[in-house]
C-alpha cells in the first residue's frame, strides 16, 4: 500500500479497506503470526481529548507488535503553552516512528500531517473517527459476511462517526441510512464525498429526519452519543432536540429479526439507547470495542510494515 497517513477512512480506498480488514481479521485469529513484527519502533499517543478504548488498544497492540509506545496529553506538552502543532509534529518525527492523535480540530491534524515525516494516525477529531469505522466494518463482516447485502441505520446525531461510517459504507457497497434531528445533520461534504464514492461501488445512501424510516428492515442499527466531546454546554438542548431519537425495543422492532445493536461507547442508558437494548441480545458493543485492538494492529502494520500480507 502507498499509505502514508491514515487521516480518514478514505485514505484507504475499497481494495485496501477489504485488504485492512482481511489483515484485522487474521491477526484477530492468530495473533502470534503478528507478534515482534514492529520490535524496535516507537508509537507516541498525543490525546488532547479523554480516551478509554482508543488508548488501550493503541497501547496494547502495539505492545504486542513488539513495539513501545509514548501516550502524551496535550496538557503535558509545549502544544498546550503556544507551540503550533505543525512544530511539535517536526519535533515528534525526529523521535518517533508513527503518531497517533486525538484532538478537536481536523485541520491542526492535516496541519500536522501535511509536515511530518513518520505516519500520522487520526484517533479521533470533530470531523472524523476512521479508527471505529474500520472496526465497525470488521464487526459487520464477522456477522454478516456478504457485506454488499447489508443495510446499516444510523440514528443520532451527525458528528464524526456518522461521517466516518458514511465514508467506508459507500468505499464498501454497504447501503447506510441516517436518521438526525433537524439541524443536527451530517456535514454536506462528507455526504457528497460518500455518495460520489456510493455511485461507484453501488452503496445506497439515505437521509432523513425519521428514525422508523431509516431502522425499517435493515441489519446493523447504530446510534451514538448525543452529546460529543467539547459539546457539553449544550447538553440540555440536545437531550430535547434528540427526543424520539433513543434506540428502544420498539425501534429496534422495525428492524430485521436477524439485526444488530451496535454503539461505539460509551453509551448513556436511558438517552441514546435503552438498558434493555444495550444490554440486550442483539447487543455488539462489546465486540465493536475488542475489534478496535485488532484493527488498530492492522493499521499500525499497513503504515509501517507495508510489506506484511493478511
Amino acid at each position: 500500500m502507498s499509505l502514508r497517513h491514515f487521516l480518514s477512512i478514505t485514505d484507504l480506498d475499497a481494495e485496501e479497506l477489504r485488504s485492512t480488514l482481511d489483515l484485522a481479521a487474521s491477526i484477530k485469529a492468530s495473533p502470534e503470526d503478528y507478534r515482534q513484527l514492529l520490535d524496535g519502533r516507537t508509537l507516541a499517543l498525543v490525546f488532547e481529548k479523554p480516551s478509554t478504548r482508543t488508548r488501550v488498544s493503541f497501547d496494547v497492540g502495539m505492545g504486542q507488535l513488539g513495539g513501545r509506545v509514548v501516550a502524551l496529553s496535550t496538557t503535558e506538552m509545549q502544544i498546550g503553552r503556544g507551540e503550533t502543532p505543525a512544530d511539535t509534529a517536526r519535533v515528534l518525527s525526529r523521535y518517533v516512528d508513527a503518531v497517533a492523535l486525538r484532538i478537536f480540530a481536523h485541520t491542526d491534524l492535516e496541519a500536522i500531517a501535511a509536515v511530518s515525516s513518520v505516519p500520522i494516525l487520526n484517533a479521533l477529531t470533530d470531523d472524523l473517527h476512521p479508527c471505529q469505522a474500520v472496526a465497525d466494518f470488521l464487526t459487520v463482516r464477522e456477522i454478516f459476511p456478504d457485506m454488499r447485502s447489508v443495510e446499516l441505520a444510523y440514528v443520532g446525531d451527525g458528528n464524526n462517526v456518522a461521517h466516518s461510517l458514511l465514508l467506508g459504507a459507500a468505499l464498501l457497497g454497504v447501503s447506510i441510512r441516517v436518521a438526525t434531528p433537524p439541524g443536527y445533520e451530517v456535514d454536506d461534504r462528507y455526504l457528497r464525498k460518500a455518495k460520489a464514492l456510493a455511485a461507484e461501488s453501488g452503496s445506497e445512501i439515505l437521509t432523513t429526519l425519521d428514525p422508523a424510516t431509516a431502522v425499517e428492515g435493515c441489519d446493523v442499527v447504530y446510534t451514538d452519543v448525543w452529546t460529543s466531546m467539547g459539546q457539553e454546554d449544550s447538553a440540555a438542548e440536545r437531550l430535547e432536540a434528540f427526543h424520539g431519537f433513543q434506540v428502544d425495543s420498539r425501534l429496534m422492532s422495525r428492524a430485521k429479526e436477524t439485526a444488530v445493536f451496535f454503539h461505539c461507547l460509551p453509551l448513556h442508558r436511558g438517552e441514546e439507547v435503552s438498558a434493555e437494548v444495550a444490554d440486550g441480545k442483539q447487543s455488539r458493543v462489546f465486540d465493536q470495542a475488542e475489534n478496535r485492538l485488532h484493527v488498530q494492529k492492522a493499521l499500525l502494520l499497513r503504515l509501517l510494515r507495508p510489506d506484511i500480507e493478511p
